[in-house]
């Protein structure tokens, strides 16, 4: 038995330090990772922003930089993608917090046990199928109501995009009510407030940090969303915000001008990575205004 125990233990510390060593390991790629990403953006498009000037990016109201004549007006794509975005938002964010709401305060114990992972499995689907869903099922019917909607709108994709990131919504926004003391909860019952006043009072400000999390990783997964956008958004650049037209995105115009043949060095080429660069600015400053609201909220409470 005395060999046994420092045996035992030394082997304990062995294993102990070495998955220390592989978390480190793994922050520091995460790391090496989005530093790669961040030089690759920067390198291959600093000659599209070095020969295109900035007004240009803002005055010109057409995004074609393949043409003859190009221009590049990056306006174009940034409105077809805050549009698509906002729709999204409009639907997941009420949808999801009502759910994690109900989830969180009202629910039995067994329905939540079904209804969760329900809802987790939506995220599992793949955006291809949500994007032919949106094309096939959901336009069709929305032309019922809007006669004259075309067949590709940012409305049809803004809508299946809501609904896809819904369990993100719910999920971060769930865990994070039920993550508040359940004394605040008994004091506010105690003062004679009902159930649904202190889940809107109480809980809900209690877990605003939290749901300030989920609605940030939402606008990004909204404003990241490639195939949905490509598939039920249209493929034609156009300086517009009226969701019941077709629009390109930044992430749809990637995936079109990447299908092609481009040499590398090509202006065209290079437009690629600068629409990249301009969507991951974007990305970092929603992530960047969600962690900024996160603390306030935090130290708030």
């Amino acid at each position: 038995m005395s060999t046994t125990r420092p045996f035992s233990r030394r082997l304990n510390h062995a294993v102990e330090g070495l998955m220390v060593w592989v978390l480190r390991f793994g922050g520091w790629a995460s790391v090496l990772v989005s530093l790669g990403i961040v030089v690759t953006l920067v390198t291959e498009s600093w000659p599209f922003f070095a020969q295109v000037p900035f007004h240009r990016l803002i005055s010109d109201t057409m995004w074609t930089p393949l043409f003859a004549d190009p221009q590049y007006g990056m306006s174009a794509l940034l409105a077809g993608t805050l549009v698509t975005t906002g729709v999204a938002l409009l639907v997941a964010i009420p949808l999801g917090t009502v759910l994690a709401i109900y989830l969180s305060e009202f629910a039995p114990a067994s329905l939540r046990e079904v209804v969760k992972p329900m809802l987790e499995l939506l995220s599992a689907v793949p955006t291809v199928v949500y994007g032919y869903f949106a094309l096939l099922t959901l336009t069709p019917l929305l032309q019922k109501i809007y006669p004259d909607l075309p067949q590709f709108s940012m409305l049809s994709a803004g809508l299946i995009m809501g609904i896809m990131i819904v369990p993100y919504v719910t999920s971060l926004g769930e865990d994070s009510m039920r993550s508040v003391p359940m004394l605040l909860r008994e004091g506010a019952f105690a003062l004679g407030d009902g159930k649904l006043g202190v889940a809107l009072r109480v809980v809900f400000p209690g877990a605003f940090s939290g749901l300030a999390a989920a609605y940030v990783l939402a606008i990004s997964r909204a404003v990241g969303e490639t195939m949905i956008v490509a598939i039920a958004a249209g493929l034609q650049p156009r300086m517009t915000i009226n969701p019941l037209e077709s629009a390109a995105t930044v992430t749809a115009f990637i995936v079109q001008v990447s299908l092609g043949d481009l040499p590398h060095g090509s202006i065209g080429y290079q437009s690629i990575f600068a629409a990249g660069a301009v969507l991951f600015l974007m990305t970092l400053g929603f992530n960047l205004a969600g962690h900024v609201l996160r603390r306030r909220f935090h130290r708030a409470s």
